[in-house]
């Protein structure tokens, strides 16, 4: 039986309009909080359209993917754009297309929508020249709505992807599948050793997870879209289910319960980062760069808006190998309002 959905306000923060609740652990009683602003976002480059993942290569330069059009584009921190190329088998729908990147030791793992499913292919990058492509995984389930996407190298080394429920529910519960899960494995796309259930399953009961950052524990959390009420932001455990469809937000003991909730309109979130001490989480619909201030343990504090409402739509959110932070707006994608030079790449300095 579906327990009451429950969040505790907190606080209203200054510059935003909702407050936001604890998970399913109480905050620590001298809970942290957000230092002095960051500084202001600085553009690295305008007149993109839609770049859904920056990833970095060793020297300095960023691969962006841009969903709609498929282009693998590589970005200097001075903001020259170079195209790399339209990506093999990408067929944009809704919220599908070339979305998620990642990079490790002259490989680019790209996660993108193909016709019949999701899929995570591989390329060997000479450089400004993509080789040896190769389809790693396919048959993750695709949708226009809840499509996932995310890619990262965690610190252990193995390759993290994010999945939706594509708008089927009881997907997310169902181990068998792909989708509404976070998957863990090796650069050849094999369950990584040590998974929970022996397959490329980390954890389930997801709905529709697009951002994946680690701190310096080497703890992992996840940005997550709810439905209606609560968007959320989980501390991810091997083989741990968080929930969904069953509940949204806080739940009750079968599940493992977000560190933090925020109502859907404040929030909507996408990328996640990590730099000094805080997560960095882009807000869609809440137009907003979040900031989390994490405590030694790991739970979350107090946390505040910045930049609410002054550029749209932030999707992207990367630390760069300088410290600073990389945020794309994502205006259109067909739910923003298209200001002067979108979409754009800012560059902002974490306090």
């Amino acid at each position: 039986m579906r327990k009451l959905w429950t969040i505790t306000l907190m606080a209203v923060l200054t510059g935003c309009s909702g407050s936001y609740g604890g998970g399913g652990e109480a905050l620590p009683t001298a809970a942290v909080s957000a230092g002095a602003a960051p500084g202001a976002p600085e553009d690295v480059v305008t007149g993109l359209a839609v770049p859904w993942g920056i990833a970095f290569l060793p020297g300095g330069d960023a691969l962006v993917t841009e969903r709609d059009s498929a282009r693998l584009l590589r970005v200097s921190p001075a903001g020259a754009v170079k195209e790399l190329g339209t990506i093999e088998g990408v067929r944009p729908d809704g919220e599908g297309g070339l979305m998620g990147v990642a990079v490790k030791e002259g490989q680019i793992f790209l996660y993108h929508t193909a016709d019949q499913d999701n899929r995570i292919v591989r390329y060997r990058l000479g450089g400004d020249r993509l080789t040896d492509r190769r389809v790693i995984v396919e048959g993750i389930p695709k949708s226009g709505i809840h499509n996932g996407g995310r890619l990262a190298f965690g610190p252990d080394g193995f390759l993290y992807a994010t999945t939706g429920e594509t708008g089927d529910r009881d997907m997310a519960q169902r181990r068998d599948s792909l989708g509404g899960k976070i998957l863990r494995m090796t650069a050849d796309g094999a369950p990584a050793p040590g998974n929970p259930f022996g397959t490329l399953v980390y954890s389930y009961g997801h709905r529709n997870v697009q951002g994946l950052a680690w701190d310096d524990s080497g703890r992992l959390y996840a940005s997550e879209f709810g439905a209606s009420t609560y968007d959320e932001v989980n501390l991810i455990k091997p083989g741990a289910n968080y929930g969904w469809p069953e509940v949204e937000g806080r739940g009750d003991d079968r599940y493992t319960n977000p560190v933090l909730t925020w109502p859907t309109s404040d929030a909507s979130p996408s990328g996640l980062a990590y730099a000094n001490g805080s997560l960095w989480m882009g807000a869609l619909r809440g137009e907003r760069l979040w900031q989390i201030p994490l405590s030694g343990d790991g739970s979350a504090g107090t946390p505040a808006a910045h930049f609410t409402d002054r550029y749209g739509r932030l999707r992207a959110v990367t630390t760069a190998p300088d410290g600073k932070l990389w945020v794309g707006t994502s205006n259109k994608d067909g739910r923003g309002s298209v200001r002067d030079g979108d979409d754009r790449i800012m560059s902002v300095t974490p306090s």
